[in-house]
């Protein structure tokens, strides 16, 4: 694995910055680097101001010559590992992936390995340099689809901004208990449950989040619904369907009881009951490629396992159609 790497940066102060600290200068200079990030490379001699190093708080005074030698360091001790990954789209910015239902996104305690950091660096040992190995959003274990990964520190600073200033297009499909007879918005702020720590909940004093949802089909006891974002909470549209009682078919942590229609059949009973995992897909992703400032999108289609789900919802509404 890459243990470091090093790249020089040039820029001359413009005179328009005359007067400013040496540290908001080169955040002004060089934008694509945090402020932090800078300082830091300050306080390790790695920035010369006309040959020279200079302190974060000295003044500028207009065209002298900045070089940096910045270094970038392993950014954890986690092992890369040949995992297969769903690559869609692929640059010298950025990695799109398509994540599988059951890949954990980033080791946390508990999950080490096997996650996809992991894959990710066996894919491309610089990120080891690039924090969080460019991951800049995540997906719930049992969630499947479409993730952006920066691949350099000037592209997830980019992207990190898009998704802040709730720029980044996310859309999901999902299947949730109950029918809904229109779309809507849930506008509800999230926290930790107040006892159930490893629970999200909607609570008083949350960070604000934002659900809007529409529905692509009703079935008799169930609604297949196409969701987007404009927060990106943690579990937000599980947390938030239930919060209005159609909790996501299969959650295993906030899904309830199961919800069968009026004389189910046997293959709909099976299917409801096998569906172990939240049905929620991210199918489409969009978003301003940090570089060229083209805005791209993809699409992935359902996993076989949703898919399969939809198809016998739609069977049992045409069954119970037919018998009317």
């Amino acid at each position: 694995m890459t243990t470091q790497s090093t790249e020089l940066l040039h820029g001359e102060i413009p005179d328009s910055l005359a007067g400013q600290r040496l540290d908001q200068a080169l955040a002004q200079l060089f934008s694509q680097y945090s402020r932090s990030r800078l300082q830091q490379w300050l306080k390790q001699g790695c920035v010369r101001v006309d040959g020279r190093q200079k302190r974060a708080r000295d003044k500028v005074f207009g065209g002298e010559q900045i070089e940096i030698e910045a270094v970038h360091e392993p950014q954890g001790e986690w092992q890369a590992e040949p995992i297969e990954l769903d690559i869609v789209f692929e640059d010298e910015a950025l990695i799109v992936l398509n994540k599988p239902a059951g890949l954990v996104v980033h080791p946390a305690a508990g999950n080490p390995e096997g996650t996809m950091l992991n894959a990710l660096l066996h894919h491309d040992p610089d990120l080891a340099t690039v924090p969080r190995a460019g991951i800049v959003h995540r997906l719930d274990k049992e969630t499947s689809g479409l993730l952006v990964v920066a691949r350099t520190l000037a592209a997830q600073k980019q992207l990190v901004e898009q998704l802040q200033a709730r720029r980044f297009l996310r859309e999901y499909q999902a299947v949730a208990n109950g029918v809904l007879t229109a779309g809507g918005t849930v506008e509800a702020p999230i926290g930790r449950h107040p006892t159930q720590r490893k629970r999200m909940a909607v609570v008083e004093h949350g960070k604000p989040a934002i659900t809007h949802y529409r529905v692509a089909q009703r079935f008799r006891a169930h609604t297949w619904l196409r969701v987007t974002l404009e927060t990106g909470r943690t579990h937000q549209i599980r947390v938030h369907m239930a919060h209005i009682h159609h909790p996501l078919v299969g959650d295993p942590t906030y899904g309830g009881r199961l919800r069968l229609p009026k004389g189910a059949s046997e293959g709909l009973i099976e299917t409801l009951r096998g569906f172990r995992r939240q049905a929620l897909h991210a199918s489409k992703l969009g978003l301003q490629h940090p570089l060229s400032g083209e805005m791209l999108q993809w699409e992935q289609p359902l996993p076989a396992d949703m898919a399969q789900l939809i198809g016998v919802l739609q069977q049992d509404l045409a069954g119970a159609g037919e018998c009317e």
